[in-house]
């Protein structure tokens, strides 16, 4: 055997440091992109503390931090009734988008009918339509039925929602027909299959919309603003604006403000995080 073939058959050294060299670069590219993401966040809260006078004061904390903004805002305007109205709208918005979702999907998988496929399919293409088509529809007859400046004319019109359907519907056809087969040969009927026997075995794709539409709701800016007239009926994001005029911006009020907005979202991203991330893995939603 010659030399040159013990050379090939050595472990190359230039191996483990072009892995650690690759594993650095991920690691450096991932801590510039979680910087990027939290710095947003940590710069409204220091800006809430600022005093008036170092709003736009580049230091990265505040020389003497105060919670006069967060005063400011839950004294001029009511927030914590908006934050309350915004909870309500987004929690009774979710739970109708999993309730019509679960019935929506469970019939287009598990009923035999000769439209299902269409039906599917104009589901799917509403779920393109934009916004801004329907607003008007949507406006109209909610003048016409009396929710204008109401808690349920926000609800109602995202009460069922495309997403929801598909989501739910891609999650319920892995689920083990011979279950289903042997439940309905005990005698039960499709009501108590779909509560009792698929949805407590579909906590994943349930919590990960759940969130989703709360989120979703949470963060709704036009619809609100179209039917809105009075604050006290109104939502956060709505609240938001009044700290934007046209004489100027009131920076720290507005990041006090975005900040008691952004809480209860952070808080219900915790605890259901865990949840969130495996359904996210099983369904393929990135």
């Amino acid at each position: 055997m010659t030399t040159d073939a013990l050379d090939d058959h050595r472990p190359s050294r230039s191996a483990p440091t072009r892995g650690f060299g690759r594993k650095f670069g991920v690691h450096a590219v991932m801590v510039v992109l979680s910087f990027v993401s939290i710095f947003p966040i940590y710069w409204m809260i220091v800006t809430s503390l600022r005093p008036e006078n170092e709003t736009f004061s580049t230091a990265l904390w505040p020389s003497h931090p105060t919670f006069d903004n967060y005063l400011f805002v839950l004294t001029r305007v009511p927030m914590l009734q908006m934050l309350f109205n915004t909870t309500l709208v987004s929690a009774a918005t979710a739970l109708l988008q999993v309730v019509t979702g679960m019935f929506a999907a469970y019939a287009l998988v598990r009923w035999r009918m000769r439209l299902s496929s269409v039906v599917h399919g104009l589901i799917a293409l509403s779920w393109l339509v934009p916004f801004q088509v329907t607003m008007i529809p949507n406006y109209v007859l909610a003048s016409r039925i009396g929710l204008l400046d109401t808690l349920t004319g926000l609800v109602v019109p995202n009460a069922a929602h495309a997403f929801a359907i598909l989501l739910l519907y891609h999650a319920m056809r892995a689920f083990p027909t011979e279950v289903l087969e042997a439940a309905r040969m005990d005698g039960a009927r499709s009501f108590r299959i779909l509560w009792q026997i698929v949805t407590p075995n579909m906590g994943a794709p349930i919590a990960s919309l759940s969130i989703i539409a709360f989120i979703s709701a949470w963060n709704e800016y036009f619809w609100p603003l179209l039917l809105s007239r009075k604050p006290e009926n109104s939502v956060v994001q709505i609240g938001l604006q009044m700290f934007m005029t046209q004489e100027g911006n009131l920076w720290g009020p507005l990041m006090a403000a975005a900040a008691l907005a952004s809480l209860p979202i952070l808080l219900i991203y915790l605890v259901l995080q865990r949840h969130v991330i495996e359904s996210f893995m099983k369904s393929g939603i990135r």
